[in-house]
């Protein structure tokens, strides 16, 4: 017993202090969701809202010369859009989207094409990339056309992919000497499984949308002129939830890739009570057994 007993305590522990953390992550301050709409001007993206109440912000990726490849300002760009959305009191939730060509061809290969080992330790090169992975309000990535590279990593930084059915992916940083940077290895290899990886990323070939769909990369597929308001209507349908709720639904899914089945068994158990001390909660299950609409207030 006394061999088992330490390393569990000292798990439990660690797992209660994670939990804690994570509370304290989602649940919104008081004035998380009142911070004004930016209305800041960017030279690679451009942001919009959308949606009957517009309550759904759309970004649209735009440096079409380069087939929206994305340069450190391009990202520099779409994190701070969605850290601003991501405080918008009226958004409640984010779509990402290329144009019909390119979603995102990849990264801005000449722009590292000079970097040495030394440069990419010292500025720690990608990693402030990760701005869409830890947002707090859902963001959908709308693929049309390529998203290769760094295209494909950041639509999988998404938390739902919707493709037109003339997109593409692929992570075919093997062909230039390299491989991928920014999730390509490890997000492709958690939602397609290890041998289709292996395959996307050893080859460097792209697949088409029908396959990511059947490989469970993408969610759905659609006609490529109407991706995009099906995006948009995707995130209507979500926020007619609570923001609060959604948000701790999301961050739920989200540990299923970070712990073992066990403790994320645990996790979820602990946001499903966590709910229970949320008005929104009584709301909606008043409002179900009185066979009305909830009107949900984040709270």
């Amino acid at each position: 017993m006394g061999s088992t007993f330490v390393p569990r305590l000292l798990v439990n522990r660690v797992f209660v202090s994670d939990f804690r953390k994570s509370i304290r992550n989602i649940i919104p301050s008081k004035n998380y969701y009142s911070t004004a709409a930016t209305t800041k001007s960017y030279e690679f993206i451009k942001v919009e809202t959308a949606g009957e109440k517009k309550n759904v912000a759309l970004i649209t990726l735009n440096r079409p010369k380069a087939l929206n490849a994305l340069c450190d300002k391009l990202m520099s760009e779409v994190n701070d859009a969605v850290k601003n959305l991501d405080n918008e009191n009226s958004i409640a939730a984010i779509v990402i989207t290329g144009s019909e060509k390119a979603f995102a061809a990849g990264a801005d290969i000449k722009e590292m094409q000079n970097n040495n080992y030394s440069d990419c330790i010292k500025s720690n090169f990608l990693t402030h990339w990760n701005g869409v992975s830890i947002a707090r309000k859902p963001v959908i990535a709308a693929v049309n056309g390529y998203a290769l590279g760094g295209g494909c990593e950041l639509a999988m930084m998404c938390d739902i992919i919707y493709a037109g059915d003339k997109a593409r992916f692929g992570q075919p940083e093997i062909t230039i000497g390299t491989i991928p940077g920014a999730g390509g290895t490890q997000r492709l290899t958690r939602v397609v499984g290890k041998s289709k990886a292996m395959e996307i990323v050893l080859t460097g070939n792209q697949i088409n949308a029908e396959e990511a769909e059947k490989s469970g990369l993408v969610s759905k597929v659609f006609p490529a002129d109407q991706l995009v308001s099906e995006a948009v209507k995707l995130g209507e349908k979500i926020a007619s939830h609570s923001p609060l709720i959604v948000a701790m639904a999301k961050e739920s899914v989200k540990k299923a890739y970070e712990t073992t089945l066990e403790e994320g068994l645990h996790f979820e158990k602990r946001m499903f009570h966590g709910t229970f001390a949320t008005a929104d909660r009584k709301e909606g299950m008043t409002a179900f057994v009185e066979k009305r609409s909830p009107n949900f207030k984040n709270e």
